[in-house]
């Protein structure tokens, strides 16, 4: 089932499948920093008022901001 990462809480994994509309600046930017489709990657934290949030990507942490997670199509896996 695809969603974006916002979607997800902390310790779901998921494997990302994909971008959504927004500006091509952001696409980059996520492709840039290792977010290619088939990448897996785990919620590490969520901040209280759920921006920013951190994942674990290719064995680093990576914080994103909602309009980047909004952007970001993934697929839950267990």
């Amino acid at each position: 089932m695809e969603t974006t990462l916002k979607a997800l809480n902390v310790g779901d994994r998921a494997r990302v499948s994909g971008y959504g509309r927004g500006e091509a600046g952001y696409r980059h930017r996520l492709l840039t920093m290792g977010l290619t489709p088939g990448t897996p990657l785990t919620v590490t934290r969520v901040a209280p008022l759920g921006d920013p949030i951190e994942i674990e990507v290719r064995g680093y942490s990576l914080s994103l901001r909602k309009a980047e997670a909004e952007v970001l199509k993934v697929e839950k896996t267990c």
